[in-house]
């Protein structure tokens, strides 16, 4: 991979058509001659490049098609690009990647899923090390505050992007750099990704409370202990020198607790409002990674005895058809 400017970026491509996706080709474009572009179904791909835009999602963006290299097989990308970046939704991802066959063993895998892959239960890092033997050196995760509705619009946006090695990091950050998005760097990559997946967690808890009724007051207590539960969760789960009010950890957890933007808040919102969980998924066009994660993580946190109430409160609303309002009663008298 490419460490500077002066010399030519390493190829690129996404896989993955959802609104993250494709703001992550919009991102890739401002510096990239050319993204290969890995989409879902041959839908996508002829609509895509009949008109120039995804038919689906952030439909605003316009892309130049003659920019692009679209596939709808996996391994055509893989063996076109240096860097193949992931951001399917998790409970899609073994699907996508299983399906690879050719040789990925000088490639960087970059990670910009913020959830737990169901069919083994664990973060994408361990999943990649554990399935594919792709190692850390080889891998790398987006993170932070960056809602793909806010990069279509081209509103100033932060990433962090956690790498073992500093010449991925270098040539991540020039992929990824623009006028309005500014690219920070870590090596803490399981940090980030469990950060980013808690953050989609403590979303659905802020939804539920609004959802109830809960103002402004409580929220903010809500959100403060989240993220001291997440210290604790990160600190247990994998011990780092780490600050959890960067940008990354706080930043992402208040975007995503706060903003309309948040899939994971509209769904708790609407399960507070009195829908019952199945009908609230039912009635989302786009995938809440916080749901499919909360038993992953609910069952880590008691594999590791941690002390979590609100993970233990949003499981039992999602998972044990406990009731909304009751929980978070019981709730409000454990926090502080």
């Amino acid at each position: 991979m490419s460490k500077t400017k002066g010399k030519s970026l390493p190829t690129v491509g996404v896989v993955g058509s959802g609104s993250f996706g494709t703001a992550i080709v919009k991102m890739l474009l401002e510096n990239s001659k050319k993204v290969h572009w890995c989409v879902r179904n041959e839908f996508v791909k002829g609509a895509l490049e009949l008109r120039g835009h995804n038919p689906n999602y952030l439909t605003s963006v316009t892309f130049d098609v003659k920019k692009l290299a679209l596939t709808t097989d996996i391994n055509q990308l893989v063996s076109a690009c240096d860097v193949v970046v992931l951001a399917t939704p998790s409970i899609y991802l073994s699907d996508a990647i299983e399906k690879m066959t050719v040789d990925y063993s000088n490639k960087v895998f970059v990670s910009a899923i913020k959830g737990i892959v169901p069919k083994h239960n664990d973060v994408v890092a361990h999943y990649l090390r554990d399935v594919f033997k792709i190692g850390f050196r080889s891998q790398a995760v987006i993170a932070g505050p960056c809602h793909a509705e806010e990069v279509a619009m081209e509103r100033l946006s932060y990433l962090t992007i956690a790498a073992a090695e500093k010449e991925h990091v270098d040539a991540l950050r020039v992929l990824f750099s623009s006028d309005y998005i500014k690219v920070n760097c870590s090596n803490d990559i399981l940090g980030n990704e469990y950060s980013a997946i808690l953050k989609n967690i403590y979303a659905i808890g802020a939804g539920i409370a609004s959802g109830l009724g809960y103002g402004d007051n409580f929220q903010a207590v809500f959100v403060s202990n989240a993220i001291r539960e997440m210290e604790l969760f990160l600190d247990a789960v994998y011990p780092e020198t780490r600050d959890v009010n960067e940008s990354s950890y706080l930043g992402d957890l208040l975007v995503t607790a706060y903003s309309l933007f948040s899939r994971n808040r509209y769904l708790g919102n609407l399960i507070g409002k009195g829908y019952t969980v199945k009908s609230a998924l039912q009635s989302m066009n786009m995938v809440a990674e916080g749901y499919y994660a909360t038993r992953g993580i609910y069952e880590i946190a008691y594999e590791n005895k941690l002390k979590t109430p609100i993970i233990n409160a949003i499981f039992s609303v999602l998972y044990e058809g406990k009731d909304a309002e009751k929980q978070f009663e019981k709730l409000t008298a454990k926090l502080n």
